[in-house]
Protein backbone atom coordinates (compact mmCIF):
# COMPACT_ATOMS: atom_id res chain seq x y z
CA UNK A 1 0.00 0.00 0.00
CA UNK A 2 1.54 3.80 -0.75
CA UNK A 3 2.23 6.11 1.85
CA UNK A 4 -0.10 9.35 1.83
CA UNK A 5 1.71 12.14 0.26
CA UNK A 6 2.54 14.83 2.25
CA UNK A 7 0.75 18.15 1.27
CA UNK A 8 3.71 20.08 0.76
CA UNK A 9 5.20 17.25 -1.61
CA UNK A 10 1.81 17.72 -3.77
CA UNK A 11 1.34 21.53 -3.85
CA UNK A 12 -0.07 22.25 -7.53
CA UNK A 13 2.90 24.08 -9.56
CA UNK A 14 1.96 27.59 -10.46
CA UNK A 15 1.62 27.82 -14.25
CA UNK A 16 2.51 30.86 -16.42
CA UNK A 17 3.12 31.00 -20.48
CA UNK A 18 6.25 29.91 -20.92
CA UNK A 19 9.24 32.90 -21.82
CA UNK A 20 8.25 34.29 -25.07
CA UNK A 21 10.31 32.72 -28.49
CA UNK A 22 13.40 35.39 -29.11
CA UNK A 23 13.16 37.16 -32.13
CA UNK A 24 14.14 40.50 -34.12
CA UNK A 25 12.34 43.79 -33.45
CA UNK A 26 9.98 45.34 -35.77
CA UNK A 27 9.04 48.71 -35.62
CA UNK A 28 6.20 50.96 -36.78
CA UNK A 29 6.13 54.49 -37.15
CA UNK A 30 3.69 57.21 -37.57
CA UNK A 31 4.86 60.78 -36.60
CA UNK A 32 5.79 60.45 -33.36
CA UNK A 33 3.84 57.08 -32.39
CA UNK A 34 6.33 54.00 -32.09
CA UNK A 35 4.20 50.35 -32.66
CA UNK A 36 7.29 47.67 -31.13
CA UNK A 37 6.68 44.04 -32.45
CA UNK A 38 8.84 41.46 -31.59
CA UNK A 39 11.82 41.22 -29.29
CA UNK A 40 11.15 42.45 -25.77
CA UNK A 41 7.75 44.29 -26.81
CA UNK A 42 4.42 42.99 -25.53
CA UNK A 43 1.85 41.02 -27.68
CA UNK A 44 0.60 43.42 -29.90
CA UNK A 45 -3.39 43.66 -30.64
CA UNK A 46 -4.18 44.97 -34.23
CA UNK A 47 -7.39 44.77 -36.25
CA UNK A 48 -8.86 45.52 -40.13
CA UNK A 49 -11.24 47.46 -41.58
CA UNK A 50 -14.13 46.04 -43.48
CA UNK A 51 -14.92 49.70 -45.05
CA UNK A 52 -14.60 50.53 -48.87
CA UNK A 53 -11.23 52.36 -48.93
CA UNK A 54 -12.15 54.64 -51.39
CA UNK A 55 -14.53 55.82 -48.98
CA UNK A 56 -11.98 58.20 -46.64
CA UNK A 57 -14.10 59.04 -44.77
CA UNK A 58 -16.08 55.98 -43.51
CA UNK A 59 -12.48 53.84 -43.63
CA UNK A 60 -11.14 56.87 -40.98
CA UNK A 61 -14.14 56.96 -38.74
CA UNK A 62 -13.73 53.03 -38.67
CA UNK A 63 -10.00 53.06 -38.06
CA UNK A 64 -11.01 55.66 -35.04
CA UNK A 65 -13.43 53.16 -33.62
CA UNK A 66 -11.07 50.36 -34.05
CA UNK A 67 -8.41 52.30 -32.34
CA UNK A 68 -10.33 53.81 -29.43
CA UNK A 69 -11.47 49.97 -28.55
CA UNK A 70 -7.50 49.02 -28.33
CA UNK A 71 -5.87 48.33 -31.62
CA UNK A 72 -2.87 49.46 -31.98
CA UNK A 73 -2.52 48.70 -35.11
CA UNK A 74 -5.34 49.10 -37.81
CA UNK A 75 -4.86 47.34 -41.64
CA UNK A 76 -6.67 48.32 -44.42
CA UNK A 77 -7.22 46.81 -47.80
CA UNK A 78 -6.01 48.41 -50.79
CA UNK A 79 -6.77 47.00 -54.06
CA UNK A 80 -7.92 49.21 -56.80
CA UNK A 81 -6.20 52.77 -57.83
CA UNK A 82 -9.50 54.37 -56.28
CA UNK A 83 -8.20 52.63 -53.00
CA UNK A 84 -4.54 53.54 -53.32
CA UNK A 85 -5.19 57.05 -54.15
CA UNK A 86 -7.57 57.88 -50.59
CA UNK A 87 -4.57 56.36 -47.98
CA UNK A 88 -3.08 59.71 -48.08
CA UNK A 89 -6.69 61.45 -47.30
CA UNK A 90 -7.12 58.71 -44.67
CA UNK A 91 -4.71 59.09 -42.85
CA UNK A 92 -4.48 63.20 -43.33
CA UNK A 93 -8.45 62.81 -41.64
CA UNK A 94 -7.10 60.61 -39.22
CA UNK A 95 -4.26 63.08 -37.92
CA UNK A 96 -7.02 65.80 -37.49
CA UNK A 97 -8.91 63.71 -35.52
CA UNK A 98 -6.14 63.21 -33.07
CA UNK A 99 -5.84 59.56 -33.95
CA UNK A 100 -1.75 58.35 -34.96
CA UNK A 101 -2.82 54.61 -35.38
CA UNK A 102 -0.20 52.99 -37.44
CA UNK A 103 -1.94 52.19 -40.86
CA UNK A 104 -0.72 48.88 -42.58
CA UNK A 105 -1.69 47.94 -46.26
CA UNK A 106 -3.40 44.89 -47.11
CA UNK A 107 -2.01 44.00 -50.50
CA UNK A 108 -2.84 41.24 -53.26
CA UNK A 109 -2.28 40.80 -56.53
CA UNK A 110 -1.17 44.42 -58.07
CA UNK A 111 0.50 45.67 -54.63
CA UNK A 112 3.47 46.27 -57.21
CA UNK A 113 1.56 48.36 -59.36
CA UNK A 114 -0.32 50.38 -56.44
CA UNK A 115 2.73 51.13 -54.74
CA UNK A 116 4.56 51.97 -57.38
CA UNK A 117 2.10 54.53 -59.34
CA UNK A 118 0.83 56.13 -55.69
CA UNK A 119 3.79 56.81 -54.07
CA UNK A 120 1.85 59.29 -51.63
CA UNK A 121 -0.20 55.70 -50.52
CA UNK A 122 3.46 53.93 -49.90
CA UNK A 123 5.24 56.55 -48.31
CA UNK A 124 1.72 57.65 -45.97
CA UNK A 125 1.44 53.50 -44.97
CA UNK A 126 3.50 52.20 -42.14
CA UNK A 127 3.83 48.50 -42.93
CA UNK A 128 2.73 46.74 -46.33
CA UNK A 129 1.17 43.53 -45.92
CA UNK A 130 2.17 41.20 -49.18
CA UNK A 131 1.24 37.70 -49.88
CA UNK A 132 3.65 35.77 -51.90
CA UNK A 133 0.78 33.42 -53.04
CA UNK A 134 -0.79 36.31 -54.75
CA UNK A 135 1.95 38.51 -56.69
CA UNK A 136 2.08 36.63 -60.08
CA UNK A 137 3.33 33.44 -61.32
CA UNK A 138 7.04 32.07 -62.27
CA UNK A 139 9.29 35.27 -63.62
CA UNK A 140 6.06 37.50 -63.29
CA UNK A 141 6.19 36.71 -59.68
CA UNK A 142 10.06 37.12 -58.52
CA UNK A 143 9.63 40.69 -60.34
CA UNK A 144 6.59 41.81 -59.08
CA UNK A 145 7.59 40.66 -55.42
CA UNK A 146 11.14 42.30 -55.63
CA UNK A 147 9.07 45.76 -56.94
CA UNK A 148 7.33 45.65 -53.89
CA UNK A 149 10.15 44.69 -51.46
CA UNK A 150 11.80 47.97 -53.56
CA UNK A 151 9.41 50.11 -52.65
CA UNK A 152 9.74 49.18 -48.95
CA UNK A 153 13.68 49.56 -48.66
CA UNK A 154 13.06 52.98 -50.61
CA UNK A 155 10.71 54.10 -47.98
CA UNK A 156 12.19 52.79 -45.11
CA UNK A 157 8.96 50.67 -44.65
CA UNK A 158 8.69 47.20 -42.32
CA UNK A 159 5.90 44.40 -44.41
CA UNK A 160 4.16 41.37 -43.37
CA UNK A 161 5.13 38.78 -45.40
CA UNK A 162 1.37 36.73 -44.70
CA UNK A 163 1.00 33.27 -46.23
CA UNK A 164 -2.72 32.15 -46.10
CA UNK A 165 -3.48 28.47 -47.40
CA UNK A 166 -6.53 29.78 -49.51
CA UNK A 167 -3.84 31.63 -51.38
CA UNK A 168 -0.67 29.38 -51.45
CA UNK A 169 2.10 29.70 -53.88
CA UNK A 170 0.60 26.83 -56.00
CA UNK A 171 4.19 26.39 -57.92
CA UNK A 172 5.75 25.76 -54.95
CA UNK A 173 2.97 23.64 -53.55
CA UNK A 174 3.17 21.41 -56.62
CA UNK A 175 6.99 20.87 -56.20
CA UNK A 176 6.03 19.91 -52.57
CA UNK A 177 4.36 17.27 -53.77
CA UNK A 178 6.81 16.20 -56.24
CA UNK A 179 9.27 15.92 -53.61
CA UNK A 180 6.95 14.35 -51.27
CA UNK A 181 5.75 11.40 -54.02
CA UNK A 182 9.52 10.60 -54.17
CA UNK A 183 9.82 9.99 -50.64
CA UNK A 184 9.93 6.22 -49.78
CA UNK A 185 7.61 7.18 -46.98
CA UNK A 186 5.43 10.20 -48.04
CA UNK A 187 3.70 12.63 -45.36
CA UNK A 188 0.00 12.82 -45.79
CA UNK A 189 -1.65 15.54 -48.23
CA UNK A 190 -2.16 17.63 -44.86
CA UNK A 191 1.88 17.75 -43.94
CA UNK A 192 2.75 18.71 -47.32
CA UNK A 193 0.09 21.51 -47.44
CA UNK A 194 1.60 22.78 -43.82
CA UNK A 195 5.38 22.59 -44.88
CA UNK A 196 4.55 24.56 -48.07
CA UNK A 197 3.02 27.13 -45.75
CA UNK A 198 5.68 27.36 -43.41
CA UNK A 199 8.44 27.19 -46.20
CA UNK A 200 6.97 29.92 -48.44
CA UNK A 201 6.86 32.45 -45.46
CA UNK A 202 10.68 31.21 -44.72
CA UNK A 203 12.32 31.39 -48.47
CA UNK A 204 9.68 34.78 -49.03
CA UNK A 205 11.51 36.38 -46.10
CA UNK A 206 15.17 35.02 -46.84
CA UNK A 207 14.36 36.59 -50.35
CA UNK A 208 13.37 40.08 -49.24
CA UNK A 209 16.53 40.11 -47.38
CA UNK A 210 18.50 39.62 -50.60
CA UNK A 211 16.77 42.33 -52.31
CA UNK A 212 18.17 44.40 -49.83
CA UNK A 213 15.36 45.06 -46.72
CA UNK A 214 16.71 44.48 -43.12
CA UNK A 215 15.43 41.69 -41.28
CA UNK A 216 14.49 43.80 -38.91
CA UNK A 217 11.90 45.44 -41.10
CA UNK A 218 10.35 41.54 -41.49
CA UNK A 219 7.24 39.98 -39.41
CA UNK A 220 5.61 36.80 -40.66
CA UNK A 221 2.35 34.98 -40.42
CA UNK A 222 0.86 32.06 -42.05
CA UNK A 223 -2.49 31.30 -41.53
CA UNK A 224 -5.14 28.83 -41.72
CA UNK A 225 -8.68 28.34 -40.06
CA UNK A 226 -8.25 24.84 -38.95
CA UNK A 227 -7.03 25.36 -35.17
CA UNK A 228 -4.45 22.29 -34.66
CA UNK A 229 -3.06 23.09 -38.38
CA UNK A 230 -2.74 26.29 -37.21
CA UNK A 231 -0.80 25.66 -34.04
CA UNK A 232 1.34 22.86 -36.10
CA UNK A 233 2.38 25.18 -38.70
CA UNK A 234 3.30 28.14 -35.57
CA UNK A 235 5.30 25.64 -33.96
CA UNK A 236 7.01 24.59 -36.97
CA UNK A 237 7.82 28.42 -37.94
CA UNK A 238 8.87 29.10 -34.54
CA UNK A 239 11.55 27.01 -34.53
CA UNK A 240 12.80 27.53 -37.69
CA UNK A 241 13.21 31.63 -37.85
CA UNK A 242 13.81 34.45 -35.49
CA UNK A 243 11.09 36.91 -37.59
CA UNK A 244 8.29 37.75 -35.43
CA UNK A 245 5.01 36.38 -35.61
CA UNK A 246 1.38 37.70 -36.06
CA UNK A 247 -0.75 35.62 -34.95
CA UNK A 248 -4.75 34.49 -36.31
CA UNK A 249 -7.16 31.88 -37.37
CA UNK A 250 -8.06 33.12 -40.81
CA UNK A 251 -12.00 33.03 -41.68
CA UNK A 252 -12.43 32.19 -37.73
CA UNK A 253 -16.41 32.98 -37.99
CA UNK A 254 -18.91 34.30 -35.97
CA UNK A 255 -20.48 34.89 -32.93
CA UNK A 256 -19.60 31.98 -30.72
CA UNK A 257 -17.94 29.82 -32.94
CA UNK A 258 -15.12 32.16 -34.16
CA UNK A 259 -14.41 33.47 -30.58
CA UNK A 260 -13.87 29.77 -28.93
CA UNK A 261 -11.68 28.45 -32.07
CA UNK A 262 -9.41 31.80 -32.12
CA UNK A 263 -9.37 31.43 -28.16
CA UNK A 264 -8.31 27.25 -28.75
CA UNK A 265 -5.71 27.93 -31.03
CA UNK A 266 -3.92 31.28 -29.94
CA UNK A 267 -4.26 30.80 -26.35
CA UNK A 268 -2.13 27.67 -26.60
CA UNK A 269 0.48 28.97 -28.85
CA UNK A 270 0.88 32.00 -26.78
CA UNK A 271 1.06 29.48 -23.53
CA UNK A 272 4.31 28.12 -24.98
CA UNK A 273 5.45 31.89 -26.10
CA UNK A 274 5.14 31.80 -29.38
CA UNK A 275 3.56 34.55 -31.14
CA UNK A 276 4.40 38.44 -31.07
CA UNK A 277 1.15 40.30 -32.38
CA UNK A 278 -2.57 38.94 -32.65
CA UNK A 279 -5.83 39.34 -34.50
CA UNK A 280 -9.18 37.39 -33.75
CA UNK A 281 -10.57 37.67 -37.02
CA UNK A 282 -14.43 37.30 -36.44
CA UNK A 283 -16.84 38.23 -39.27
CA UNK A 284 -19.74 40.22 -37.68
CA UNK A 285 -23.13 39.67 -37.19
CA UNK A 286 -25.22 41.91 -39.45
CA UNK A 287 -24.82 45.30 -38.41
CA UNK A 288 -22.93 44.50 -35.81
CA UNK A 289 -19.50 46.15 -34.42
CA UNK A 290 -16.68 45.54 -35.74
CA UNK A 291 -14.68 46.32 -32.15
CA UNK A 292 -15.97 43.47 -31.30
CA UNK A 293 -12.77 41.28 -32.68
CA UNK A 294 -10.37 43.89 -30.84
CA UNK A 295 -12.08 43.19 -27.13
CA UNK A 296 -11.66 39.69 -27.81
CA UNK A 297 -8.25 39.53 -28.81
CA UNK A 298 -7.47 41.79 -25.56
CA UNK A 299 -9.58 39.51 -23.48
CA UNK A 300 -7.41 36.19 -24.54
CA UNK A 301 -4.53 37.97 -23.42
CA UNK A 302 -5.48 39.30 -20.20
CA UNK A 303 -7.26 36.12 -19.14
CA UNK A 304 -4.41 34.53 -19.75
CA UNK A 305 -1.76 37.14 -17.54
CA UNK A 306 0.03 38.16 -20.87
CA UNK A 307 -1.21 41.74 -20.49
CA UNK A 308 -3.92 43.97 -18.57
CA UNK A 309 -6.22 46.57 -20.68
CA UNK A 310 -9.24 47.03 -18.79
CA UNK A 311 -10.45 46.05 -14.92
CA UNK A 312 -11.83 42.32 -15.18
CA UNK A 313 -15.62 41.76 -13.58
CA UNK A 314 -16.06 38.40 -12.17
CA UNK A 315 -19.94 37.68 -11.83
CA UNK A 316 -21.57 34.36 -11.28
CA UNK A 317 -23.37 32.61 -13.86
CA UNK A 318 -26.69 32.43 -11.91
CA UNK A 319 -28.34 29.52 -11.02
CA UNK A 320 -31.52 28.19 -8.95
CA UNK A 321 -30.27 30.87 -6.16
CA UNK A 322 -30.27 33.67 -8.33
CA UNK A 323 -33.27 34.55 -10.24
CA UNK A 324 -33.22 37.81 -9.84
CA UNK A 325 -31.53 39.52 -12.91
CA UNK A 326 -30.14 42.87 -10.85
CA UNK A 327 -26.14 41.40 -10.52
CA UNK A 328 -26.56 40.46 -14.30
CA UNK A 329 -27.82 43.99 -14.81
CA UNK A 330 -24.86 45.35 -12.54
CA UNK A 331 -22.42 43.39 -14.25
CA UNK A 332 -23.03 44.21 -17.20
CA UNK A 333 -23.00 47.98 -16.31
CA UNK A 334 -19.91 47.73 -14.48
CA UNK A 335 -18.17 46.32 -17.65
CA UNK A 336 -19.15 48.87 -20.31
CA UNK A 337 -18.26 51.77 -17.51
CA UNK A 338 -14.90 50.30 -16.96
CA UNK A 339 -14.28 50.15 -20.68
CA UNK A 340 -15.51 53.60 -21.57
CA UNK A 341 -13.34 54.90 -19.44
CA UNK A 342 -10.06 53.27 -20.08
CA UNK A 343 -8.72 55.69 -22.86
CA UNK A 344 -8.91 58.41 -20.16
CA UNK A 345 -8.04 56.07 -17.00
CA UNK A 346 -5.51 54.29 -18.44
CA UNK A 347 -3.13 57.91 -18.64
CA UNK A 348 -4.02 59.25 -15.09
CA UNK A 349 -4.05 56.05 -13.26
CA UNK A 350 -1.03 53.64 -14.28
CA UNK A 351 -2.12 50.26 -12.84
CA UNK A 352 -6.06 50.67 -13.56
CA UNK A 353 -6.14 47.92 -15.75
CA UNK A 354 -5.17 45.70 -13.45
CA UNK A 355 -8.20 46.00 -11.19
CA UNK A 356 -10.18 43.12 -10.54
CA UNK A 357 -14.05 43.67 -9.96
CA UNK A 358 -16.93 41.02 -8.59
CA UNK A 359 -20.34 40.95 -8.78
CA UNK A 360 -21.89 37.91 -7.43
CA UNK A 361 -25.60 36.66 -6.97
CA UNK A 362 -25.47 34.66 -3.98
CA UNK A 363 -24.52 33.76 -0.35
CA UNK A 364 -22.44 30.53 -1.90
CA UNK A 365 -19.46 32.07 -3.11
CA UNK A 366 -19.97 35.96 -2.73
CA UNK A 367 -18.53 36.92 -0.09
CA UNK A 368 -15.44 34.98 -0.57
CA UNK A 369 -15.05 36.40 -4.11
CA UNK A 370 -15.95 39.54 -3.44
CA UNK A 371 -12.79 39.67 -1.01
CA UNK A 372 -10.12 38.53 -3.59
CA UNK A 373 -11.18 41.42 -5.77
CA UNK A 374 -10.23 44.95 -5.19
CA UNK A 375 -14.12 45.95 -4.76
CA UNK A 376 -16.75 43.27 -4.95
CA UNK A 377 -20.70 43.28 -3.95
CA UNK A 378 -22.53 40.04 -2.66
CA UNK A 379 -26.24 40.68 -3.96
CA UNK A 380 -28.96 38.50 -2.12
CA UNK A 381 -29.78 35.22 -3.76
CA UNK A 382 -33.55 33.92 -3.85
CA UNK A 383 -35.10 33.28 -0.55
CA UNK A 384 -31.93 35.14 1.13
CA UNK A 385 -31.98 38.40 3.34
CA UNK A 386 -31.49 41.56 1.28
CA UNK A 387 -28.29 41.79 2.48
CA UNK A 388 -25.62 43.24 0.09
CA UNK A 389 -21.89 43.11 2.05
CA UNK A 390 -19.90 45.44 -0.40
CA UNK A 391 -15.70 44.89 0.26
CA UNK A 392 -12.92 46.83 -0.95
CA UNK A 393 -9.57 45.84 -1.05
CA UNK A 394 -10.84 42.49 0.77
CA UNK A 395 -12.03 44.45 3.95
CA UNK A 396 -15.89 44.73 4.62
CA UNK A 397 -16.57 48.68 4.54
CA UNK A 398 -20.34 48.28 4.18
CA UNK A 399 -23.45 46.06 3.99
CA UNK A 400 -26.42 46.99 2.11
CA UNK A 401 -30.04 46.20 3.73
CA UNK A 402 -33.59 46.05 2.62
CA UNK A 403 -35.93 46.45 -1.04
CA UNK A 404 -33.62 49.22 -2.14
CA UNK A 405 -30.18 47.71 -2.76
CA UNK A 406 -29.53 48.96 -5.73
CA UNK A 407 -30.80 52.33 -4.68
CA UNK A 408 -28.42 52.46 -1.89
CA UNK A 409 -25.60 50.97 -4.24
CA UNK A 410 -25.66 54.85 -5.83
CA UNK A 411 -27.12 56.82 -3.62
CA UNK A 412 -25.27 56.12 -0.13
CA UNK A 413 -21.64 57.29 -1.71
CA UNK A 414 -21.07 53.99 -3.49
CA UNK A 415 -21.02 55.57 -7.03
CA UNK A 416 -19.25 53.38 -9.74
CA UNK A 417 -17.34 55.79 -10.42
CA UNK A 418 -15.77 56.96 -6.95
CA UNK A 419 -15.61 53.48 -6.00
CA UNK A 420 -13.24 52.12 -8.80
CA UNK A 421 -11.14 55.59 -8.86
CA UNK A 422 -10.92 55.43 -5.10
CA UNK A 423 -9.79 51.30 -5.58
CA UNK A 424 -7.48 52.53 -8.79
CA UNK A 425 -5.85 55.30 -6.63
CA UNK A 426 -5.47 53.37 -3.13
CA UNK A 427 -1.92 52.71 -1.40
CA UNK A 428 -3.52 49.42 -1.03
CA UNK A 429 -3.98 48.50 -4.73
CA UNK A 430 -0.58 50.01 -5.49
CA UNK A 431 1.03 47.94 -2.50
CA UNK A 432 -0.57 44.60 -3.78
CA UNK A 433 1.12 45.52 -7.39
CA UNK A 434 4.51 45.68 -6.06
CA UNK A 435 4.60 49.12 -5.73
CA UNK A 436 5.24 51.93 -3.27
CA UNK A 437 2.33 53.92 -2.42
CA UNK A 438 3.99 57.39 -4.67
CA UNK A 439 5.14 55.06 -7.59
CA UNK A 440 2.52 56.68 -10.59
CA UNK A 441 1.01 58.71 -8.49
CA UNK A 442 -0.60 61.47 -10.17
CA UNK A 443 -2.53 65.26 -9.26
CA UNK A 444 -5.41 65.45 -10.79
CA UNK A 445 -4.43 67.63 -14.33
CA UNK A 446 -2.38 64.18 -15.05
CA UNK A 447 1.40 65.55 -13.79
CA UNK A 448 4.09 63.64 -11.93
CA UNK A 449 4.16 64.83 -8.35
Amino acid sequence: MSQPIEPLECLPAAVVPATRRRTRQVELRWGQRLVRIGGEAPVMVQSMTNTDTADAIATAIQVKELAQAGSEVVRITVNSPEAAAEVAAIRDQLDRMGVDVPLVGDFHYNGHKLLTRYPDCAQTLSKYRINPGNVGKGVRREDNFAQMIEVACRYNKPVRIGVNWGSLDQELLARMMDENAARSNPWDANAVLRETLVRSAIESAERAEQLGLPGSHICLSAKVSGVQDLIAVYRSLSQRCDYPLHLGLTEAGMGSKGIVASTAALAVLLQEGIGDTIRVSLTPEPGGDRCREVVVAQEILQTMGIRSFTPMVAACPGCGRTTSTYFQELAARIQSFLREQMPQWRARYPGVEDMRVAVMGCVVNGPGESKHADIGISLPGTGEEPRAPVYVDGKLVTTLRGETIAEDFADRGYDLTELLLGIATSDAFRMRRGETALDGAQDETGGQP
